[in-house]
């Protein structure tokens, strides 16, 4: 955690060293240069897509070939292309829908730490209601009570997810208003928006951002898993998850591999990124790391 006392030179050997701390995590480097080369094709889709991943272009279920490099599905769309959009599904419902519950979970967690009391009661007791239900069972409720569709299921998974950060945040902001800047902060009179914002919130940003790269992780894999049962993301539009679907039989996984294969590769290999970069970010903003 980043000291009150720490001055503009000393905060900037802070960051150097938690850089330095994040490069000797090999993995989490190769994984951080891989999430860059998905985005970046994710974000050129329209541009790097040899076609219109809607428009049937091909056979059905041709095999790879020069004009197909990862062949066709089974109404002939490219799968190439497919995966490129897909892949803009799955992120944006990753970082929008962690963003959901970040955002939730900061604020309920610093006013529940912070303010305490009666007010404190009523947040963790309702955190511990939503953590109580099993977690795939209220996203499936959800999913099913609501229209299926990009925005319901983004907001779905961001409206499960906070309890973890909001817990998370309470704990770190219990700690953090005993201390003596904050302490001397109160006897200054200084108002309680600006320590909360000020100086509580910059000092425990470092685990929740830690914490929301797990959140990232899941919030995919929930969408994924969403859109194979046919809850989520909707035909015609691209997902990982519904790219899936289609692989629900004996045939296509035993004699038509380039249907399903290349979209859980790519769905456990940015899963397995973003853990370790959210292991080396972890380590690295560790105060007590060497």
């Amino acid at each position: 955690m980043k000291k009150h006392s720490l001055t503009h030179k000393e905060e900037k050997v802070y960051k150097n060293t938690a850089f330095r701390r994040f490069l000797k995590h090999r993995l989490a480097v190769v994984s951080t240069v891989f999430l860059a080369v998905v985005i970046l094709c994710a974000l050129l889709a329209p541009v790097i897509a040899p076609y219109d991943p809607n428009k049937v272009v091909g056979g059905f279920s041709d095999p790879p070939s020069s004009k197909f490099l990862l062949g066709t599905d089974q109404v002939g769309r490219d799968v190439l292309s497919r995966i490129l959009y897909a892949t803009r599904i799955s992120l944006l419902v990753g970082l929008a829908a962690t963003a959901v519950s970040t955002v939730i979970g900061v604020v309920l967690g610093l006013v529940s730490g912070f303010f305490g009391g009666f007010l404190d009661m009523v947040i963790m007791r309702f955190t511990d209601m939503v953590m109580s239900f099993p977690y795939i069972l209220l996203v499936l409720v959800s999913a099913a009570i609501f229209r299926p569709g990009l925005w319901n299921i983004i907001l779905i998974l961001g409206f499960v997810d906070w309890p973890g950060i909001a817990r998370l945040v309470r704990g770190n902001v219990l700690s953090i208003r005993e201390m003596n800047f904050i302490q001397a902060d109160r006897v200054a009179g200084l108002p309680k928006r600006y320590i909360l914002f000020s100086e509580i919130l910059p000092n425990t940003l470092a685990p929740i951002l830690v914490y929301a790269t797990s959140v990232v992780a899941i919030s995919m894999l929930d969408e994924a898993a969403l859109s194979f049962l046919g809850m989520g993301i909707q035909p015609p539009q691209a997902s990982l998850g519904n790219m899936l679907n289609g692989a629900q039989s004996l045939s296509i996984l035993t004699s038509k591999p380039w249907l399903w294969v290349p979209p859980g590769l790519l769905i456990i290999l940015l899963v397995i990124s973003i853990n370790f970069i959210g292991d080396a970010l972890r380590d690295a903003l560790d105060p007590s790391g060497n």
